[in-house]
């Protein structure tokens, strides 16, 4: 079973870690971003399927790794940006975020290389194979788990 307080919740599963993004996504609307940050494997696709199911959006959720970024329709469309694979600053002016908030809300992965942009981050921490730690900061207080 999960723990949890309103910033910080314990999964201990990839399917609790999915119903948190779930529970996350009612707090989301037109214009929010949303900054993801964990190593390699720390569950952030994970927590972007239960976020993009809880915005009621289709399509099945990928990394979007050689993509760079991924729309999934819905009441509020979701972008999901990731960033792991941008080297140069440029690369990120070229994303048109901006016009993605206007349209909807987005998530971006490895969200740490982003600047400039007032957002809610995530940081979400492989505790073992299974469990994760999942940490709101700079959010709204109106957001939790």
């Amino acid at each position: 079973m999960a723990t949890t307080t309103l910033r910080e919740l314990v999964t201990e599963s990839a399917a609790q870690t999915e119903a948190a993004g779930e529970r996350l996504a009612r707090c989301l609307g037109r214009g929010d971003l949303v900054l993801l940050e964990g190593e390699l494997g720390a569950g952030k696709t994970t927590l972007v399927r239960g976020l993009a199911r809880g915005m009621g959006c289709r399509g099945e959720v990928m990394s979007p790794t050689f993509q760079l970024v991924r729309i999934y329709p819905g009441p509020v469309p979701l972008a999901h940006v990731d960033l792991y694979r941008v080297e140069r600053t440029s690369e990120l002016c070229e994303l048109g975020l901006e016009d993605l908030l206007e349209d909807g809300a987005a998530v971006v992965e490895w969200g740490d290389r982003l600047e400039g942009f007032r957002t809610a981050w995530v940081v979400i921490e492989a505790l073992d194979l299974n469990r994760r730690r999942l940490r709101l900061q700079e959010a709204p207080a109106s957001w939790s788990w």
